[in-house]
């Protein structure tokens, strides 16, 4: 069992950034390859970055590639999604997950997550 809480969502105008934190406790940390999703009102939950156990593998959805970045300080037990050149578009609740299926997965399937953060709600204005 792991428990993960995000925070660092708020409001920023477009152009802005914003750093989302996501705090791991509970089992190993570094046991499982990480991932951030996205849900906005009326819409489906959808995939927007994840990272291996180590942070040497990466993956990206399309719509965010080259503005976001995701990366993970087991250290800490914590992993990032930094996020600029925001748009209004990203406005959505931001939700980490962990997959404990392989430490080297980059799934982009909700279904493949075990763990869930209660979200953070992230709000571009234009």
């Amino acid at each position: 069992q792991v428990q993960l809480v995000e925070s660092g969502g708020g409001l920023v105008q477009a152009g802005g950034s914003l750093r989302l934190s996501c705090a791991a406790s509970g089992r190993t940390f570094s046991s499982y390859a990480m991932g951030w999703f996205r849900q906005a009102p009326g819409k489906e939950r959808e995939f927007v970055a994840a990272i291996s156990w180590s942070g040497s593998c990466t993956a990206y959805a399309d719509s965010v590639k080259g503005r976001f970045t995701i990366s993970r300080d087991n250290a800490k037990n914590t992993v990032y999604l930094q996020m600029n050149s925001l748009k209004p578009e990203d406005t959505a609740v931001y939700y980490c997950a962990a997959d404990g299926g392989s430490r080297w997965s980059l799934n982009d399937r909700p279904a493949e997550y075990d763990y869930w953060g209660q979200g953070t709600q992230v709000t571009v204005s234009s």
